[in-house]
Parts: C-alpha cells; structure tokens; sequence
C-alpha cells in the first residue's frame, strides 16, 4: 500500500436516532462529537455519528413493516376494469 493516500481508519461508535442503540465499529468518519465507551481495558473516547436508521430501527429487519392495503387495489382494479 503506498503512504499518505488512505484515509484514517479508525474506531468510531454509531448511535441509532430513533432508538438510542449505539455500536462501536470502525470507519473514515469523523465527528467533532464524542462518546465515553467501557472497553475491556476501561473508558475510552470515541468519535460519535449519529445516524437515522440501523438494523435496529429499519422496518425490514424489526418485522414492523408497513402494510399495503392490497385488498382495496384489487376492489379498485375491479371496479375500473373488472367489467371488460
């Protein structure tokens, strides 16, 4: 790998907006904000992002999908061109 062309690399803890769920991972991401996070050699401070929605929050991985009223499509499609 040549010198001086990637980015920093290093570990940085995401919280999740909606639930407050946070993980420590590693990224080229950088925030001027900050988090105290216990480790196994004690607390270590860690740049935090912020983020709208994680596998804790998505609708597809927490089985609260939306969903579609397909029953009243289907009555609709019926009536405009169940006729024909």
């Amino acid at each position: 790998m040549k010198p001086g062309i990637h980015p920093d690399y290093h570990p940085v803890v995401f919280q999740d907006a909606t639930t407050g769920k946070a993980f420590l991972t590693r990224s080229t991401l950088t925030s001027s904000r900050t988090i105290e996070w216990e480790t196994p050699t004690g607390t270590e401070t860690y740049p935090l992002i912020v983020v709208e929605v994680t596998a804790d929050s998505h609708p597809f991985w927490t089985g609260t999908r939306r969903l579609v009223d397909s029953a009243g499509q289907v009555e609709k499609f019926r009536r405009r061109y169940g006729g024909r």
